[in-house]
């Protein structure tokens, strides 16, 4: 079973059952079914402190991704990581959702030939 938690709100972000079915999509992608994610969106100033605290980059940006359980066979259910969306450096919120969770199937933009991107546009089309 999956669940997806919504932590706060922000004006023109897609509804709850479209974050759940965005979130879905991108996990069934790298066929993961069942386990927790939660999405939060949070100011420039928050993004910030985890961007430098995480990434040790200065300064807000759009999408943040925490993996949590690994590989191994988790003792009861998976948590499957946390997805942090700064509203006011993202173009997108549906985009952000669906790169983010890209991120805790283990894709890399960074690392690939495109295939993050590009299986990224593919969902946002559907």
């Amino acid at each position: 079973m999956l669940e997806v938690e919504v932590i706060g709100t922000t004006e023109g972000a897609p509804p709850e059952a479209e974050v759940e079915r965005l979130v879905g999509i991108a996990l069934a992608s790298a066929e993961i079914e069942d386990g927790h994610v939660a999405i939060t969106y949070v100011d420039a100033e928050r993004i910030a402190e985890l961007n430098a605290e995480h990434r040790g980059k200065a300064g807000p940006t759009d999408v943040l991704s925490f993996p949590i359980d690994g590989d191994d066979e988790p003792i009861g259910p998976r948590e499957l990581g946390d997805v942090v969306i700064c509203p006011e450096h993202t173009v997108d919120l549906r985009e952000a959702v669906v790169h983010g969770v890209l991120h805790l199937t283990g894709m890399d933009h960074e690392t690939d030939a495109g295939e993050m991107l590009a299986l990224q546009a593919e969902i946002l089309s559907w």
